[in-house]
């Protein structure tokens, strides 16, 4: 028998399309808001059923890899546990994280590919045909999403003296490590370990164990250690998870200072960062994990696998949570609303050009009749 996340069947409307006055489609999927305890506060759909967390993993695989032993901080730790577009910073930070490991490109075992950003790219082929090369469009695995990761774990494997060539293997120390630090955040084993399109394992968790690994890790990584030490949680019911409290801080406070290293200059994941204070890291089909810094934790899976509602409901069912007090929505850094967000972070729903040649939006995304009936 195949092994499953959850069906159509158990899942809620999470989002719907609307063009032209006219609902052409319907996104659903499940999703979890939990309390900065742990607590559920709102369950949609299957959030007990087990889903392959993707990207939305790499905070955990960062941790993994520095408790290791690998030297990031900064730039670096945020391209530690990124999903970036490879603009020309991105690309420099992980040849850099390589080359203080005495590693280079040629160790990268992620697949080769061009840099998804426009700019970039135009600039190594326009280099390229300067220098007569016969590849005027070179490809390269640093230019992949997850070269940074994939840099973290073979510093890792490097700081503990262990092979590179086997680095993405699930009996490769580092990639225990990783297993180790996954069930001590998530507090669940999990049910099954894939291989992402990396080429790392993947783990599928319930959406219920991603939001509270997610929600522990920026808890813990945005308390100073004063703080996280005097707090109750690091007792017993943080006693799995509480020692990795230092790396956690390490990886939150690269993603906080550099959030277009995370993804990108004005890319979704980027934004909720910088205009919100609210960490946030999606994953390919259709998963998406954010914490606020006091533990508030979201964890979605759009069935499909589409990636478009995302951002947008994860943000909302945050906000019906309670999650953006007075307090935080008023601060000096993060004065915008989610409306404000909305065009930044949601695709818009196109069709055709105006008569000054503009593209015209014809629809919108809105949320679906299972997230709009929550009070």
């Amino acid at each position: 028998m195949t092994r499953s996340t959850f069906v159509s069947a158990d899942a809620a409307e999470l989002a719907f399309v609307e063009r032209s006055g006219f609902v052409e489609s319907r996104h659903i999927g499940s999703a979890v808001v939990l309390d900065p305890d742990g607590s559920p506060l709102i369950s949609l759909g299957a959030p007990g059923a087990p889903v392959f967390t993707r990207s939305s993993l790499k905070p955990l695989q960062a941790i993994a890899a520095m408790s290791l032993g690998a030297q990031v901080s900064g730039t670096w730790a945020a391209l530690a546990t990124a999903s970036h577009k490879c603009e020309a910073g991105h690309a420099e930070a992980v040849a850099g994280m390589l080359e203080s490991a005495g590693l280079s490109v040629d160790d990268l075992q992620c697949p080769s590919t061009h840099p998804a950003d426009g700019a970039f790219r135009r600039s190594l082929q326009e280099t390229a045909r300067r220098l007569g090369r016969d590849d005027t469009d070179p490809a390269s695995p640093l230019y992949f999403n997850c070269s940074g990761k994939h840099a973290a774990f073979l510093m890792a494997a490097a700081a503990i003296g262990a092979e590179s060539a086997s680095y993405l293997d699930p009996n490769h120390p580092v990639q225990k490590r990783v297993a180790e630090v996954v069930e001590a955040f998530a507090g669940e084993a999990p049910a099954a370990v894939g291989t992402d399109g990396c080429g790392a394992p993947v783990f599928a968790l319930s959406l219920t164990g991603l939001a509270r690994a997610i929600g522990r890790v920026v808890r813990l990584g945005s308390a100073d250690a004063s703080t996280a030490e005097e707090d109750p949680r690091t007792t017993s019911a943080w006693e799995p998870y509480v020692s990795y409290a230092s790396e956690a801080r390490t990886v939150m406070g690269g993603v906080f200072a550099d959030p277009w290293a995370i993804e990108g200059h004005g890319k979704p994941n980027t934004t909720v960062i910088e205009s919100l204070g609210v960490f946030a890291k999606g994953g390919a089909e259709g998963v998406i994990a954010m914490s606020t810094k006091s533990g508030y934790s979201v964890a979605l899976k759009c069935l499909d696998g589409s990636s478009r509602p995302t951002t947008w409901v994860a943000l909302n069912l945050l906000e019906l949570a309670g999650a953006f007090d007075d307090e935080y929505r008023v601060s000096a850094m993060h004065e915008c609303t989610l409306e404000d967000l909305y065009p930044h972070i949601v695709d818009p729903i196109t069709g055709g050009t105006d008569s000054e040649g503009r593209t015209s939006i014809v629809g919108r995304l809105g949320l679906g009749e299972d997230v709009a009936k929550i009070r």
